[in-house]
């Protein structure tokens, strides 16, 4: 038997169907929009070279939310890391995270490290490269360097971290390294995948973070292509972003991201549009 609706009904209804259908989208946006989405400044080292001020402020416009600052800012005393941090907190800008040789991580470089990192607001120090490595061992000996900085900077509040390049990625004495780095390093210090040289050494970032959760907290969104190599913008090479996110979403445990674009003849602009992809892949406005 048919039942007939009124007006009132049939509206109500219908916003509920609407409403439902519309649930996973804004489910996803939720989840995109809680992540912050930051910038590795190596992106824009001539730019901040040049006007380190002008270059924070410029990026923090554009909507990045954190920053990660390279190798460089180790040179910086503290009254210079007091000034940046000043810089950031005017421009409404974080640094979580900071890229470091590996002299950061032993003798008076830790302490160093610990100190600037503080200032900065920063949760993670990460080495930027692993130094001279000509086979396994080398990995395991760095692997131990980095896990003994991480108990001193984890009794100061902050973690180490690992980037990955595509070295390690590749097939080295019938093993890859980073299964090696992830072996011999604490569960909690952070392994930062950098998405692109992920895939240039033929690797899937998807099933990488899914074989290590809890540990991707933050990922280098840095795309790759054959045809354009680095020079791919964000959302224009051959990275499936979509599956990355679920995974880095999902027991990845990731806190943020960062875009990198590293091979632009314009940085500023080439970042810009990097993150105008990002907002229409994950459907922010924000």
């Amino acid at each position: 038997m048919r039942v007939a609706m009124d007006s009132s009904d049939h509206v109500t209804r219908r916003t509920f169907l609407a409403t439902t259908a519309a649930l996973p989208v804004a489910l996803a946006a939720q989840s995109a929009n809680s992540i912050p989405v930051g910038l590795e400044l190596y992106s824009v080292r001539d730019n901040l070279a040049k006007d380190l001020p002008a270059t924070v402020r410029a990026v923090a416009k554009m909507g990045y939310q954190v920053v990660e600052f390279f190798a460089t800012y180790f040179a910086w005393t503290a009254e210079r890391a007091k000034e940046v941090r000043a810089i950031l907190d005017d421009a409404g800008i974080r640094c979580n995270s900071t890229h470091n040789g590996l002299e950061s991580f032993s003798g008076a470089g830790l302490p160093h490290a610990i100190e600037l990192n503080q200032i900065l607001g920063s949760r993670y120090i990460v080495p930027a490269h692993p130094g001279e490595v000509k086979g396994l061992d080398d990995y395991r000996k760095v692997a131990e360097t980095i896990s003994h900085a991480h108990e001193t900077m984890s009794a100061q509040g902050l973690r180490a971290g690992y980037h990955n390049h595509d070295a390690e990625f590749r097939q080295l004495e019938g093993r890859r390294p980073i299964e090696i780095i992830a072996a011999s390093t604490p569960r909690d210090l952070m392994l930062q995948l950098d998405v692109g040289t992920c895939l240039e050494a033929g690797s899937d970032p998807a099933a990488w973070i899914a074989a290590n959760p809890g540990r991707l907290r933050s990922l280098h969104l840095k795309d790759w292509s054959p045809e354009l190599g680095y020079k791919a913008l964000f959302g224009e090479g051959q990275a499936r972003w979509q599956k990355i996110f679920e995974a880095a979403e999902g027991g990845g445990s990731a806190e943020y991201y960062l875009i990198e674009q590293e091979q632009s003849a314009n940085p500023l602009e080439a970042v810009e549009r990097c993150l105008a992809n990002y907002r229409k892949l994950r459907g922010t406005l924000g």
